[in-house]
């Protein structure tokens, strides 16, 4: 490939046109009103101005990317995350006009974006799978007395769900209906689709997933698990790899699983194979997603790998750049999502302008993100900032380090999670690694403890503060004295 459009924004935009300039491929950015001072425009070789700020009007115009495409001579599209990243009917668009789609197959994306079909594929590929229904549920007296027969608590999940949509977790047969309508309505509107299927709950679960890579040679190969059960809503706020859980045997278990999964669908391309680990350490198979992760630095920092780059060469027809053996861990990575979010405030937006925006640097430090001193964050996209991450030899000294980072990030105009990020990694249970995907609940069900947190930082520096004051009036005392002598 020679020149790719990034059909996407922010960050993720940036993070691709390092690649590509790395790999000497023109790059094409495209941007809505919001995005028009954003650093990935100016990165680019080239940029398109694509519509008002709103992604059904920018960034979700299929028509108008594919025309941006023809014009400017591209033969490969990056989608990154989110908007068309896993969109079936794209991809095929992209197809048709003779562009290369950087990712799986619209079949492979489309049969593993139904979480009931991507079920019944893996079924025959010894994957274990959470004991639930095989087929969607429309009826909720119907799903009620299969409920009753799984036993409690239960899960409702959208079948075409994600990110926690269409999800409500069900503990008392009474309450079932109640909780299956609000599903039903929840994946309707979020996804179009209100089909639902129930799942047995599986208590102090962990979220463990797989990076698989798979060529068109027939090739697949894991990257390794990341651990990613800190999260708010349902959604990831801190990931790390490896887990600090996994043991060799287990780990090479779940690769393996995740690696069928993969050739379940005929998989190609980068893809996350994600399980619940429960705590007798049984893996059930979650789902797969059909792209590139938000948190797939962590396993480039522990592989030394370019994940984007394979991302490109598997697309442009060329085999996988290592096999299995060649694949190793090195070291653990930790990665924050920093969000423009109010953790004391059930982590609620809290977008504005990013008066003072300086991220902390040193070795081992990464920073992706897309914004620059003195911007907006738009209220119209998720209010990611940018994902800090570190890398040490063991996770300890991770863990450390993320706090150093942390402390050395200088931010101001919009509250942030970095606090809630330095009140995880001091965690005793974060620290122990003993938690589950129920952290936020049970150990900052009291944002009060945040607060805290951040009153005892203040203390401290009050106290240091006075030391300083009292030595300079010290030292003042004395040249007065030595003045006067």
């Amino acid at each position: 490939m020679k020149k790719i459009l990034i059909a996407n924004r922010g960050e993720i935009a940036r993070r691709i046109i390092k690649t590509c300039k790395k790999m000497q491929i023109q790059s094409v950015a495209v941007y809505s009103d919001a995005d028009k001072d954003a650093p990935f425009v100016f990165e680019a070789d080239e940029a398109y101005h694509i519509g008002a700020s709103p992604s059904n009007e920018s960034y979700l115009n299929q028509d108008l990317l594919l025309q941006i495409m023809k014009e400017t001579g591209c033969d490969g599209v990056h989608p990154g995350y989110g908007f068309l990243s896993e969109n079936a009917e794209f991809a095929r668009k992209v197809k048709g006009i003779g562009v290369k789609f950087i990712g799986p197959s619209p079949e492979a994306m489309q049969l593993m974006g139904s979480k009931l079909e991507a079920k019944a594929t893996v079924m025959n590929y010894d994957v274990p799978l959470v004991p639930g229904t095989e087929y969607a549920i429309n009826d909720p007296e119907e799903g009620r007395r299969i409920a009753d027969g799984i036993g409690y608590p239960v899960l409702i999940k959208a079948s075409a769900g994600g990110g926690g949509k269409g999800m409500r977790l069900v503990e008392h047969s009474e309450e079932f209906v109640e909780k299956m309508a609000l599903a039903q309505s929840e994946a309707r509107n979020s996804f179009g689709d209100d089909a639902v299927f129930i799942e047995k709950f599986v208590t102090s679960p962990r979220h463990i997933e797989i990076q698989v890579f798979a060529d068109q040679h027939g090739n697949v190969v894991h990257l390794f698990e990341r651990e990613c059960s800190v999260q708010r809503r349902h959604q990831k706020v801190v990931e790390e790899a490896p887990s600090s859980v996994l043991t060799p045997e287990l780990r090479e278990e779940m690769g393996v699983a995740a690696c069928n999964v993969a050739k379940a669908c005929n998989y190609e391309g980068a893809g996350t194979v994600e399980f619940l680990l429960d705590g007798d350490m049984k893996f059930y198979f979650l789902e797969m997603n059909t792209r590139l992760q938000v948190e797939h630095p962590v396993t480039e920092m522990i592989t030394g790998e370019d994940l984007v780059a394979w991302q490109i060469k598997v697309a442009d027809g060329e085999k996988l750049p290592k096999q299995q053996e060649e694949l190793h861990i090195n070291g653990h990575a930790i990665e924050l999502r920093l969000y423009a979010e109010d953790a004391t405030n059930n982590f609620l937006p809290n977008v504005g302008n990013l008066r003072r925006y300086r991220p902390p640097v040193g070795e081992h430090v990464r920073y992706d993100h897309g914004f620059s001193e003195g911007m907006d964050i738009p209220i119209f996209y998720d209010p990611m900032i940018g994902k800090l991450c570190v890398w040490a030899e063991d996770r300890a000294a991770a863990m450390d380090k993320m706090i150093e980072a942390i402390d050395g990030f200088q931010i101001s105009g919009v509250v942030t999670t970095l606090n809630f990020g330095k009140f995880v990694m001091k965690h005793p249970a974060f620290r122990s690694g003993k938690f589950d995907t129920n952290f936020v609940p049970h150990h900052f069900a009291d944002p009060k403890l945040l607060d805290n947190a951040q009153l005892e930082e203040l203390n401290a520096l009050g106290a240091s503060l006075d030391k300083v004051w009292s030595h300079m009036k010290d030292l003042a005392n004395q040249k007065a004295a030595t003045e006067k002598i």
